[in-house]
């Protein structure tokens, strides 16, 4: 008898930047517009399932588009009341997930403005597929 294997892969094609800043979401969104003259606005919350038998885990999320290039630039929170996004990341507050094709250029400028931010601790680029928990980040 012969056997079919599905084998599936996730799409991990964005970048991805971990904030720390002990601060609340939209505090935190509003700098971040101010500074970086971004439009982030809150949508719908990224759910997560950890178990079957429970409700999903709410972390907040804020979106803004740029329509030059159609990059796509997600904040998300790591943390929520029920526990963390990403745990193996505990240390991190936030995470921007940026989909589409971003430069190297806008990339650097992006993440030196981030830190330039007094409340913001540090932001910085991680490999997304590195992480234990890449799949929660998946939009």
């Amino acid at each position: 008898m012969n056997r079919t294997y599905l084998k599936l892969t996730l799409d991990l094609d964005f970048t991805l930047i971990a904030i720390t800043a002990p601060l609340k979401d939209y505090v935190l969104c509003h700098k971040i517009n101010t500074r970086l003259n971004t439009q982030f606005e809150k949508i719908e919350d990224h759910e997560i399932f950890f178990n079957v038998d429970e409700p999903a885990w709410s972390f907040s999320k804020y979106y803004f588009f740029v329509e030059q290039g159609e990059v796509e630039y997600y904040l998300i929170s790591n943390r929520s009341s029920d526990g963390l996004l990403v745990p193996e990341m505990g240390n991190v507050d936030f995470f921007i997930i940026i989909r589409e094709f971003i430069d190297q250029e806008d990339l650097n400028y992006l993440i030196n403005g981030l830190n330039k931010l007094p409340d913001i601790q540090v932001a910085a680029k991680i490999d997304p597929v590195k992480l234990k928990s890449k799949e929660n980040l998946v939009i």
